[in-house]
């Protein structure tokens, strides 16, 4: 395989905007499917699980390989919806260019601007597909304006359509001032339409002075007067594109079958290849500040990242794999660098959505599924044993709501604990937690559509029928001052007793989770002791200190203790020290963080104040007002998810179902004292304390 002619991308926009009805006519004009699959209808190929079929949106993203001219293309078909954003995040992670399309009428919408962070995260350079350029208010120059504006993008649009709405027939294209209609889906070639000449000599000038403005070999022709030819162009363009300096924008109708090849030349032409991409850099995994590199070639060591897991009910678990160096042969036993252990890989294959091929081998650049891997999980770094190198994880975002879930008989909650397993090591932003106090099952996730489908999903694939109770907020415990506790552990009972002893102090932590330091000089506990310390800290902060929320934003520090020669074990000071760190917490003013979303709003100028009243009541607030189009304004909002329940039938009801809104978490914030007191009574309740 030419590594040159393989282009790794994703597809990614808003929910509705149209990106699965692009990759299916992606799909057909590559001959990868004989017959154009319709979300509508829940016939499309990349929207395989029966919940998109069912609902006509993507949840999972989905993989597939398709040929274009002389190029390889995998694609990668990401959800729109917010309650699926690590579906996004671990697709980019493994992307070499990104295809980000925005519909003609909704122009840059909330997940829009959140894929398109995701993406600068990850430096993933983009292009853009300007999609429903046949749909009512559809406005091509409007949502230049918005890129330039709301994503900062340096748009370039390298396409201008012919009509909009219900007259859109084609584009013109500017590099080599030419035309086309897609008659049947046929691109033909034709004049430009003379009303359009001007605009499109216009167009053409300002894409080259945009390009002179980041190419200095650009810049020196048009300062000297020169002729700029479409290979010029193309040339100048890829390597701006490549080092994220510009967007060519180009537009269409992917229903109506219009642009989509187009867009095609443009992924060969501007995205880069893994070469393009160059070399991985990771760590060693012992030394984290040991810098090593991989190049995309075969003769370097292995190296590749797992990004994806899913549960196949014929092959079992599949993990969806990014080869950045080396080859990888089905057979092969190769070291997982996140946890230290080996791993033997049965099989390889390559994605073609449900279905897959079986191959020997895999190298740089490739995305493979892997059967016969037990113990990774979605972010870990696979390499060869010789060579070990850890890479870049994935980013999970933190879950915002839960609810109960339980079963009739005991025999089937085996079972859906079973399954809930399953569908966690699938979905990282999906956890699960059996209360101690309670034996109570609590699932949570990222929204009310995730878990809806998590239940949905419990029921159709793994048979198992669960009751569910209400929805409710996931806060998280943390303190507010420092605090330190000093405590011994000993029990005696026949034989060996126990025996441990800790001064543990706690602060506020810099970062999420658990920050934790030994202080411990001159052996006073021995330093095998230390990790079962540690340990003791986090079986605390996972069950919680207050109630049952999870503790985060602690910094822990051992400070002294002792030990017994004959009675300390790993299990004494994992005791002691939770004992401890709980008395410590208790001390330090401890404190409830409750989730707080954003907001964005789209709403006709009349309906303005009766939305921002009824924010304000719900302990929210406007952040900022812009200008969406003519009548209609965006609202950037924040509020706290625990008055958001419902909220989307007193929205409709307010603005008369004209306005439209996306929610996403935005972070965690400290719940008023008042609120605190009523939370932890319930809890108190629920728990039966």
């Amino acid at each position: 395989m030419d590594l040159a002619r393989v282009r790794n991308i994703g597809i990614a926009a808003h929910i509705d905007a149209g990106k699965t009805t692009v990759t299916e006519r992606i799909l057909f004009y590559t001959g990868t499917t004989r017959k154009m699959g319709e979300v509508h209808d829940g016939t499309a190929t990349m929207d395989f699980m029966k919940q998109e079929q069912d609902r006509g949106i993507t949840i999972a993203s989905a993989v597939i390989t398709c040929k274009w001219k002389d190029h390889v293309i995998n694609v990668i078909d990401t959800p729109g919806h917010v309650d699926f954003t690590i579906e996004v995040e671990r697709s980019m992670r493994v992307l070499d260019g990104l295809v980000s399309v925005f519909c003609a009428v909704g122009g840059v919408e909330p997940q829009s601007e959140a894929v398109w962070a995701q993406a600068e995260h990850y430096r993933v350079p983009r292009i853009a597909f300007i999609n429903k350029m046949d749909r009512p208010g559809a406005d091509f120059y409007d949502c230049l304006y918005q890129m330039e504006e709301l994503l900062d993008a340096n748009p370039v649009a390298f396409q201008i359509p012919i009509g909009e709405e219900s007259d859109f027939t084609g584009i013109i294209d500017l590099l080599t001032m030419k035309a086309f209609v897609f008659p049947e889906g046929q691109i033909t070639e034709c004049a430009i339409p003379a009303q359009l000449l001007n605009r499109a000599s216009s167009y053409r000038q300002l894409l080259i002075e945009k390009l002179s403005n980041q190419d200095d070999e650009m810049a020196d022709l048009f300062l000297t007067g020169g002729e700029f030819s479409a290979e010029l162009l193309r040339f100048s363009a890829r390597r701006c594109v490549q080092k994220s300096l510009i967007t060519p924008v180009f537009c269409g109708s992917a229903y109506h079958k219009i642009g989509i090849e187009p867009l095609l030349d443009a992924v060969g032409a501007y995205l880069p290849s893994p070469l393009d991409s160059g070399a991985v850099k990771g760590t060693d995994p012992d030394a984290p500040e040991v810098i090593y590199t991989r190049n995309p070639s075969p003769s370097e060591p292995l190296s590749a990242l797992a990004f994806k897991i899913i549960h196949d009910p014929f092959v079992g678990q599949q993990v969806f794999t990014r080869i950045y160096s080396g080859v990888l042969h089905q057979g092969e036993t190769i070291l997982n660098a996140t946890t230290g252990e080996t791993e033997r890989v049965l099989r390889i294959m390559r994605i073609a959505a449900k279905e897959r091929i079986d191959i020997s081998e895999a190298g740089p650049g490739e995305i493979v599924s892997l059967i016969g891997l037990k113990k990774t999980r979605t972010g870990h770094t696979l390499c060869d044993q010789k060579a070990p190198l850890l890479l870049e994880a994935i980013l999970v975002p933190q879950t915002v709501i839960s609810i109960k879930v339980s079963t009739a008989s005991q025999k089937e909650m085996e079972k859906l604990h079973s399954s809930l397993r399953k569908l966690s090591i699938e979905d990282p932003s999906f956890q699960v937690r059996i209360l101690d106090r309670t034996s109570e099952t609590v699932i949570a996730g990222m929204g009310e559509l995730h878990l809806e489908i998590i239940v949905d999903r419990l029921k159709t694939e793994f048979g198992v029928e669960v009751a569910v109770g209400k929805p409710s907020v996931e806060y998280r415990e943390t303190i507010t001052s420092s605090a330190e506790f000093e405590y011994k552990h000993v029990k005696q009972s026949g034989g060996h007793g126990q025996y441990a002893h800790t001064v543990i102090r706690v602060e506020p932590g810099s970062e999420p989770g658990l920050e934790f330091e030994s202080r411990i000089i001159g052996g006073s506990i021995p330093q095998e002791y230390i990790t079962p310390v540690r340990r003791g800290i986090e079986d605390c902060m996972i069950k919680g200190v207050l109630a049952d929320f999870p503790v985060t934003g602690v910094k822990a520090s051992l400070l002294d203790g002792s030990f017994h020669d004959v009675d300390s074990s790993d299990l004494a000071f994992r005791t002691c020290a939770a004992v401890c760190f709980k008395e410590a917490f208790r001390k330090a003013r401890p404190a409830l963080l409750e989730p707080v979303m954003s907001i964005e709003v789209t709403t006709p100028d009349e309906h303005i104040g009766d939305i921002s009243g009824d924010l304000a009541r719900r302990r929210g607030k406007v952040l900022s007002l812009r200008r969406f189009r003519k009548g209609f304004q965006k609202m950037s909002c924040e509020a706290p998810l625990a008055e958001l329940f419902g909220y989307a039938t007193n929205f409709r009801s307010m603005s008369s179902g004209r306005a439209t809104y996306s929610m996403e978490f935005n972070r965690y914030a400290l719940l008023p004292a008042k609120l605190m007191e009523t939370v932890l009574a319930e809890a108190k309740e629920r728990l039966g304390k």
